[in-house]
C-alpha cells in the first residue's frame, strides 16, 4: 500500500513526482490546492466556508484545511493508498495528520523530502517564466519555506519517518530512485 507525504521547497519537483507515482500505482495524488479548488467548485459545506476566505484574499485557516484533508482521505479511492503534496506544511498540521491516521487506522506512511539546492530551485522557477517570479521573490519564498519547514523535517526525522532524496537530478532519475525506494520498503 502506497501512502506518501512529499516535502520539499517550491520547484523541487514534488507535484511532478507525485503525479507520476500516483499514476504508476493507481492511487490519488492529493494536493491541498486541488482539494480547495474542488470543494469550492462543488460548493461543499467546507468549500463554501473556504470560498469566503479566498474571495476576501485571506489564507484559508489551518482548521478548515485540516477538515478538508480529513474528508478527502476518507474517500473510497484512498483505500489502496495516496500521495500527499503540500500537506502538512507545519508541525501542528503534521500532528493533526498523525492523529487522523491513527483514528482511521492507517500506518506505514512514508515521508519523502526532495532535497534541492536553493540556486537550482531559483533557476527552475525562473525557467517557468511566471511574471510574479523574480529571483528576489523566489529567494524570499525559500526563506519562508525553510523557516516553516525545518521544524517539520525535524519532526519526521525524530520519528524516523523521513527519507531524503536528492532532487537535483533529472526528473526521470528521481522517479526511478523513488520507485526503487518505495518498492523496497
Amino acid at each position: 500500500m502506497t501512502r506518501i507525504i512529499f516535502l520539499g521547497p517550491p520547484g523541487a519537483g514534488k507535484g511532478t513526482q507525485a503525479k507520476i507515482l500516483a499514476d504508476h500505482w493507481g492511487v490519488p495524488h492529493i494536493s491541498t490546492g486541488d482539494i480547495l479548488r474542488e470543494a469550492i467548485k462543488e460548493q461543499t459545506p467546507l468549500g463554501v466556508k473556504a470560498k469566503s476566505y479566498v474571495d476576501s484574499g485571506q489564507l484559508v485557516p489551518d482548521l478548515l484545511v485540516q477538515d478538508m484533508v480529513e474528508e478527502r482521505l476518507q474517500r473510497a479511492d484512498t483505500t489502496s493508498g495516496w500521495i500527499l503534496d503540500g500537506f502538512p506544511r507545519t508541525v501542528s498540521q503534521a500532528a493533526f495528520l498523525d492523529n487522523l491516521l491513527q483514528k482511521i487506522n492507517l500506518d506505514g506512511v512514508m515521508v519523502i523530502n526532495l532535497d534541492v539546492p536553493d540556486d537550482v530551485v531559483v533557476g527552475r522557477l525562473l525557467e517557468r517564466g511566471r511574471k510574479d517570479d523574480s529571483e528576489e521573490i523566489i529567494r524570499h519564498r525559500l526563506e519562508v519555506y525553510r523557516s516553516e519547514t525545518t521544524p517539520l523535517i525535524d519532526y519526521y526525522r525524530d520519528r524516523k519517518q523521513l527519507i531524503v532524496i536528492d532532487g537535483n537530478k533529472s526528473p526521470q532519475s528521481v522517479t526511478s530512485n523513488l520507485k526503487d525506494l518505495i518498492v523496497s520498503c
